[in-house]
């Protein structure tokens, strides 16, 4: 039940930083873990972070360093900061919710539409 909105994506240059947000309705978010996905064109989509319940993270190996998930349950919103953006980040980023351990990627199964990145060179 309830929707997630992803919110914060763009137009930017190689370099450049971008905070993406993930606003949830409904109750019970801090039941929830929560995770960013990106599809890039041409391509399936893969895993990029998660966070749990007890605010535990992992990033996929692309994303460390340079990417942080955070979440503000009392905003009911789950971010996603990128720093140094490459052109190579170019994707629609999704983000996701499971009532299941953040670190089993199979289990996310709510998502939201997506915010298109766009990282010029």
């Amino acid at each position: 039940q309830g929707q997630l909105v992803e919110s914060g994506g763009g137009l930017v240059q190689a370099g450049d930083s971008l905070r993406l947000s993930c606003a949830a309705s409904g109750p019970s978010f801090s039941s929830y873990a929560l995770a960013w996905f990106r599809q890039a064109p041409g391509r399936e989509r893969e895993f990029v972070a998660a966070i749990g319940q007890r605010f535990s993270t992992v990033y996929a190996d692309s994303a460390k360093g340079r990417f942080t998930i955070s979440r503000d349950n009392a905003k009911n919103t789950v971010y996603l900061q990128i720093n140094s953006l490459k052109p190579e980040d170019t994707a629609v980023y999704y983000c996701a919710r499971t009532l299941g351990t953040y670190n089993y990627i199979p289990s996310y199964d709510s998502w939201g539409q997506g915010t298109q990145v766009t990282v010029s060179s």
